[in-house]
């Protein structure tokens, strides 16, 4: 007879049970120090590519893997622009990128980089631009004066 529990052999939960709850604090440490490590390395370090010559680039999240043996980076040159470039450009330095990063935090095993745009900052202009359209304005107002009758 098999015994069934939500914890497996180890103690933790499994891996169904674990699915949906998100990286875990572990993850999210990891993540934290490849962020501020790859961050300091972008402004102080020339990476020969020539569409990073001159970029300014800011790391706003790097998600790791359970097993913390791959990154994937979320990048953001400055102003936005010719972003396409500098994703491509430090796509091609991340063997470099990774090489530097072991000597600037102290894990186990250097992750493998992947670096995709982030496009939060496009998702929050679109949405304040909604906001401003007077058509909706004019539908929030009639929303609150609504709520306010109730």
């Amino acid at each position: 007879m098999r015994h069934t529990s939500s914890k497996d052999r180890r103690g933790g939960s499994s891996a169904k049970a674990g699915r949906d709850a998100g990286p875990s604090q572990r993850q999210l440490r990891a993540g934290e120090l490849v962020r501020h490590a790859l961050a300091q390395m972008l402004r102080e370090e020339e990476v020969a590519d020539p569409s990073l010559i001159g970029a300014s680039i800011t790391v706003t999240e790097v998600r790791m893997s359970p097993d913390l043996k791959h990154a994937v980076c979320f990048v953001e040159p400055l102003g936005g622009e010719k972003a396409a470039e500098v994703v491509a450009g430090l796509t091609r330095a991340a063997k470099f990128l990774r090489g530097r990063l072991g000597r600037h935090v102290e894990l186990k095993f250097t992750p493998d980089l992947k670096f995709v745009h982030d496009q939060s900052f496009d998702e929050a202009a679109r949405m304040r631009r909604l906001f401003e359209n007077p058509l909706i304005q004019r539908d929030l107002a009639q929303s609150n004066d609504d709520s306010e009758v109730s």
